[in-house]
């Protein structure tokens, strides 16, 4: 059975750093692309940034600007988010995904159906 978990979310201020964590169980981590997505109050879920499982390769949403950075470490079946310089138009639920077949990318309209996803965490950012 496929589990995955974030952690790592909470109250932060504007122009604060955070870090994401996300776990994944139940297959073998490193055979799967792995993204985050966020859902801000009031609107549809986002796609916010994606690794792939072979390189490594990266790729961000252009709202990240780069203050964002997606890395994953296999030996610990886990995928991180290092958020910089946090706005307040950061708030809102992230959640990790998994996708649900080896090999494949998860695309930016990814939705519960066709891939493997979190219950999420919660970003607040204010001050």
């Amino acid at each position: 059975q496929v589990r995955v978990v974030e952690s790592g979310g909470g109250l932060v201020q504007p122009g604060d750093s955070l870090r994401l964590s996300c776990t994944a169980s139940g297959r073998t981590f490193s055979d799967y692309t792995m993204a985050w997505f966020r859902q801000p109050p009031g609107k549809e879920r986002q796609f916010v940034a994606g690794i792939s499982w072979e390189n490594w390769e990266t790729d961000y949403a252009d709202f990240v600007k780069g203050r964002f950075a997606i890395s994953r470490d296999n030996a610990q079946n886990a995928m991180y988010l290092q958020m910089t310089d946090i706005e307040p138009a950061g708030t809102a639920e992230y959640f990790c995904v998994q996708a649900k077949y080896p090999g494949l990318r998860i695309t930016r309209t990814s939705t519960q159906s066709s891939d493997y996803w979190g219950q999420g965490t919660q970003v607040t950012v204010s001050s």
